[in-house]
């Protein structure tokens, strides 16, 4: 019989090692903002904050070291003013496309 691992028992993903290159980044950015969820957006911006060095990302955006951990988090809800410049900051920018095309 084979033993059941349990999802608890799992151990937490960690995205931020995979992120290692803006072609990575632009792509793992694109299918987060294809799911429409701000909440994973941030979620996924603090990924790559993490993989790039969070104190570059706060140097290079402006904000605060301990602010963008706490705006970058799942359950945060950022302002666009801080979507905008942590994207500057990591050098790479969102694009708008229609949806049916």
């Amino acid at each position: 019989m084979t033993a059941r691992i349990k999802v608890d028992d799992l151990p937490e993903f960690d995205a931020a090692p995979y992120l290692d290159n803006e072609t990575t980044m632009a792509a793992y950015l694109t299918d987060i903002l294809e799911a429409n969820d701000p909440a994973l957006l941030a979620a996924a911006l603090g990924d790559i904050a993490r993989a790039r060095g969070m104190s570059e990302i706060a140097k290079a955006s402006g904000i605060t070291r301990e602010a963008l951990y706490k705006a970058l988090r799942a359950d945060a809800q950022p302002r666009f003013d801080t979507i905008s410049r942590v994207c500057t900051a990591l050098g790479v920018r969102l694009v708008v496309q229609p949806i049916h095309g």
